[in-house]
C-alpha cells in the first residue's frame, strides 16, 4: 500500500494531470542508450566489510572483478550507516588504488636530508630497540612519596579515529604493559 496521500492519487488519476505527474518515472524515464548499458555492477562479485577508517564501524559493498576492486560504496544493509558513508570512508578504494600510496618503509635519518628504503624487519627492530631504550632510560620504580609506580614516561601514545576497536584495545594494552602512562585517543573510545 502507497504511503502518499489519498488525494495524490486522485490527481494521477485524472486523464492530462495524471499523465504530467508519470513524466519522469517508472521504465519511460530511461533512455535506450541507458538500458543498453546494464547495471554499472552486473558481473560483479560482492563483499560485505567495515570501513576501516574510525571506530563507527559503517557498513561497506566492495566489488571486484577477478579479485581486482572495482568499486567501494555503503551498505544498505547496515544498522549503523544505514548505507552512508563519509568523505573518508566513500574515498577508501583509495587505499588500496591510489598511485602515490607508499608500499615501501621511508626512513630518513637525524639530521638526514634524503630519504631512504628499508625492509620491514629492519624499521621494525630499530622500532622496538627505541621503544625499549626509552623505557629502561625513563623508568620510574618509585614516585617523589616514595609509592611503587613502576612506570615509564620516555613515550606516549596518540591513537587517532583511524584505528578500529581491535586495534585501539591491543594498542592499550601493549602500552600499558610496558608500563606507559600516556595513552590517549582523539576519537575517545
Amino acid at each position: 500500500m502507497s504511503s502518499r496521500p489519498k488525494g495524490f492519487k486522485r490527481l494521477r488519476e485524472l486523464p492530462v494531470v495524471g499523465k504530467a505527474m508519470d513524466w519522469g518515472m517508472g521504465s519511460a524515464a530511461a533512455a535506450d542508450t541507458t538500458r543498453k548499458a546494464g547495471s554499472r555492477i552486473a558481473g560483479l562479485k560482492v563483499t560485505e566489510s567495515i570501513c576501516p577508517y574510525c571506530a563507527v564501524g559503517c557498513g561497506q559493498l566492495v566489488y571486484t572483478r577477478d579479485g581486482e576492486l572495482v568499486d567501494i560504496e555503503g551498505n544498505p544493509n547496515s544498522p549503523i550507516s544505514q548505507g552512508t558513508l563519509c568523505p573518508k570512508g566513500s574515498a577508501s578504494r583509495q587505499l588500496i588504488q591510489q598511485p602515490g600510496r607508499l608500499t615501501k618503509i621511508r626512513y630518513r635519518r637525524p639530521g638526514g636530508t634524503e630519504w631512504e628504503e628499508l625492509d620491514l624487519e629492519t624499521a621494525m627492530d630499530m622500532i622496538a630497540e627505541r621503544v625499549i631504550a626509552a623505557r629502561e632510560n625513563h623508568w620510574q620504580s618509585h614516585d617523589e612519596q616514595g609509592r611503587r609506580v613502576d612506570r615509564t614516561l620516555g613515550f606516549a601514545h596518540l591513537g587517532g579515529a583511524t584505528l578500529d576497536n581491535e586495534e585501539n584495545y591491543l594498542i592499550k594494552k601493549l602500552f600499558t604493559a610496558v608500563g606507559a602512562l600516556q595513552i590517549e585517543n582523539q576519537a575517545r573510545i
